[in-house]
């Protein structure tokens, strides 16, 4: 797997600071992804965001792309800004589209996806075999083509 450069990953608000990436490891089902703080241009950290490189079933239920951002700096989009700068990513990978995950009661992530134009996919149910359950039995799936 090819990791690529990520110091471009910033607009006028905000900047990804890699934290690390990992490589695919198929015996536990866990695709190649990267790491990062979600950092204000000034360098305070105010989240994370992950993004996985797969578009297959491993990625259906934790999808391609998460976020968090820190209690403090919530309300101002920084998590939307966050996944476009990594729909930039996801393209250089060749990705045809991510998939973004979350609770039917998480109303902001749920907005946020809204706010982005993600195509609202389905709700599912969580296998209990899955390493997801049971903290989430049920989950959004939406979709952004790429």
């Amino acid at each position: 797997m090819i990791f690529f450069d990520t110091t471009n990953l910033k607009n006028d608000k905000i900047y990804l600071s890699l934290i690390k990436t990992d490589e695919a490891v198929p015996e536990k089902k866990r695709v190649p992804d990267y790491q990062f703080d979600i950092c204000l241009s000034d360098g305070t950290k105010i989240g994370y965001c992950n993004l996985r490189i797969d578009n297959s079933e491993l990625t259906k239920f934790c999808g391609n792309i998460g976020y968090g951002i820190n209690e403090n700096y919530r309300g101002h989009k920084y998590s939307a800004l966050a996944v476009e700068l990594l729909i930039k990513l996801a393209k250089k990978h060749g990705l045809k589209y991510v998939l973004i995950t979350c609770s039917p009661d998480n109303t902001a992530s749920n907005k946020i996806c809204e706010f982005l134009n993600a195509e609202f996919v389905e709700t599912v149910d969580v296998p209990p075999i899955h390493e997801m359950y049971p903290e989430h039995k049920k989950l959004n799936i939406y979709r952004i083509k790429l």
